[in-house]
């Protein structure tokens, strides 16, 4: 069965840097596309970053452009999200995402296929 897990969350202050990491079996990592979500109380799940397996091509929301990266190690099975310049606003429970096939819009929850459960991440002013 596939199974993703993330990890890597924690309190941290404004300003501050965080990386999560999303651990997932080699069958999970043949997806065509790999993502980060976030949801914070009371809102909808967003969007953060995707990054595809052919080319490695990367796509972020607009509100974390420019502050987080998204990359992949697929000889460890392992996505990151490497989070600078951390805001209060950014305070959420974030999920890893995989998705197959193709033409799909990366940024919808409905494209992905398989989801981890969470790692919380808290950022302090």
């Amino acid at each position: 069965q596939e199974q993703l897990v993330e990890s890597g969350g924690g309190l941290v202050q404004a300003g501050d840097s965080l990386r999560l990491s999303c651990t997932g079996s080699v069958s999970t990592f043949s997806a065509s596309r790999m993502a980060w979500f976030r949801q914070a109380p009371g809102k909808e799940r967003d969007f953060v970053a995707a990054i595809m397996r052919i080319g490695d091509s990367t796509y972020y929301g607009d509100s974390v452009k420019g502050r987080f990266t998204i990359s992949r190690d697929n000889t460890k099975n392992t996505m990151y999200l490497q989070m600078n310049s951390l805001k209060p606003e950014d305070t959420a429970v974030y999920y890893c995402a995989a998705g197959f096939g193709f033409g799909r819009n990366l940024s919808r929850r409905s494209s992905y296929d398989y989801w981890g459960q969470g790692t919380q991440v808290t950022v302090s002013s």
